[in-house]
């Protein structure tokens, strides 16, 4: 942030110029994934920005999202090439303060958490949930839930992740979507056929069973926690094996200039 101001009652923040956003360039390069390299040292960034910028007690940011992180440089080669991982999160027009209202719902429907559309209020965990989502659309190139609608999204939640559990269920106000306890979900209509092609169990969506990949997906599950109280916290998060070697004095580097878009790891 380079200065901010108050222009009417909107406050308003400076950035330096910035380049396209983290999904722009994954849609203009074909939504080819980013190399994990790449991958580890933005969600490292994402996750002590978040933490931060909204620490314990004081804000959530709610909105988290993709078109949010914008790189400070790129270096265009067909669309191929991204010059320097350093990334900015920006907007945050949805930022909450814990003493604040919470309005009923928040963030992008793609990165919202469970206990957002359960109705069951919702803290810093949210935060948590809309990074997971993020860094799954880094790895794979595609939205992990690909939905419009609330019980739609609740049941490509279970076919990821599993039941919701019933603490959840029970203390919901959302009873409209549950049946004798269990999501009141169709498989055999056109949207449970729509699920079933779309969603599998999250291990199933690595992509190489080598150390690192199985290290974000275990990030990944942990980050993606249905119950918010036993969810990561991003303190923790950034102290994961995944990310230890931006932690390794021999391995700290950003990772420029020998980041293939194509998806393959550098050799």
């Amino acid at each position: 942030m380079l200065d901010w101001f108050n222009y009417y009652g909107h406050m308003c923040i400076c950035f330096e110029l910035l380049s396209l956003s983290t999904f722009d360039f994954l849609k203009a390069n074909n939504f080819l994934p980013y190399p994990i390299n790449q991958i580890r040292h933005m969600a490292h960034q994402i996750c002590h920005a978040v933490r931060c910028d909204f620490p314990l007690q004081k804000g959530i940011n709610t909105n988290t999202r993709l078109s949010c992180l914008l790189p400070v440089s790129l270096q265009k080669c067909n669309e191929r090439r991204i010059n320097d991982t350093t990334v900015r999160l920006v907007d945050f027009g949805s930022a909450t303060f814990d003493h604040e209202h919470h309005s009923a719902v928040i963030s992008t429907r793609h990165y919202r958490a469970p206990e957002v559309i359960l109705a069951l209020g919702w803290s810093h965990p949210c935060d948590v949930w809309s990074i997971g989502c993020i860094l799954f659309e880094y790895y794979e190139g595609f939205t992990l839930y690909q939905t419009h609608d609330n019980k739609e999204h609740l049941a490509m939640m279970e076919s990821i992740q599993g039941p919701v559990p019933q603490r959840m269920i029970q203390s919901s106000r959302k009873q409209k979507y549950f049946h004798r306890g269990r999501l009141n979900w169709n498989q055999c209509s056109m949207a449970g056929r729509y699920v079933k092609a779309k969603c599998k169990p999250l291990r199933k969506y690595l992509l190489s069973h080598g150390t690192e990949h199985h290290q974000l997906f275990d990030l990944l599950d942990r980050m993606l926690e249905y119950e918010p109280s036993t969810r990561i916290s991003l303190s923790t998060a950034r102290c994961h094996p995944f990310f230890l070697p931006l932690h390794h004095p021999g391995r700290s580097q950003v990772w420029r200039n020998s980041c293939d878009m194509s998806g393959r790891d550098p050799e």
